[in-house]
């Protein structure tokens, strides 16, 4: 007997979104199964028997995946497809493949981010459960204390949740320009988070640059 798949892991698995947002597609009634608008998350299907489209085009899954690490410039937003017209991450390699960013990076946040077509990778990076650690330098406005620091390390209050634990170091203190230089190490993905963080401790972010992604920097690689 064929085994069975959940349609949102097949849309993944195929490229077309991660798995979070294949749930979405799933709920707006955007793809078909066997010819028929499958709005139910827990929809199985048989990979190579049941026909499975996307926006009226045919789905199927891509045995070749690509990972690109990309030292993305500030300007560029993290969403394929944007509703205000602004430069996309997406713009800035040249392929025939349909990738998504693993994670984001807002406009103003330069530094490491990956595009892939492959939507299990793209689970098992953002999925809170795998506490994947990304590391940021972060240059604020103001000098820094070694209290401050301890509040960012033990968890800072952020509207409606408290931040997990963190590693921070002070990289830099320049007292003529008023500014301090951080490495903050976080494994959450929150909107914004490092700024939030930063902000919280009454220190606004004047540069954010996410210099790794577990093990994988961007030291070497140009900003692109």
């Amino acid at each position: 007997m064929e085994q069975q798949i959940r349609l949102q892991k097949y849309l993944a698995e195929a490229g077309i979104a991660s798995r979070r947002k294949s749930e979405e597609l799933i709920l707006q009634g955007k793809v078909r199964v066997n010819g028929k608008v499958v709005t139910k998350l827990g929809a199985k299907l048989i990979p190579g028997i049941d026909k499975v489209e996307y926006n009226g085009k045919e789905v199927k899954v891509k045995k070749e995946y690509v990972y690109i690490l990309l030292n993305k410039p500030i300007g560029y937003v993290t969403t394929v497809n944007d509703q205000f017209g602004r430069d996309s991450v997406i713009d800035l390699v040249k392929t025939n493949k349909r990738l998504v960013p693993v994670g984001r990076l807002d406009m103003y946040t330069s530094g490491a981010l990956i595009l892939t077509n492959d939507g299990n990778f793209v689970y098992k990076v953002t999925h809170p459960k795998h506490e994947i650690e990304k590391t940021y330098t972060v240059t604020i406005k103001g000098i820094v204390t070694n209290e401050e620091v301890e509040k960012l390390k033990s968890g800072v209050i952020l509207e409606d949740y408290i931040t997990k634990q963190a590693k921070v170091k002070i990289l830099k203190i320049d007292k003529e320009k008023n500014q301090s230089r951080l490495e903050i190490t976080i494994h959450e993905g929150k909107n914004r988070q490092v700024r939030k963080m930063c902000e919280a401790i009454g220190h606004n972010v004047l540069a954010l640059h996410r210099s790794k992604i577990a093990n994988i920097g961007v030291k070497d690689i140009p900003l692109r």
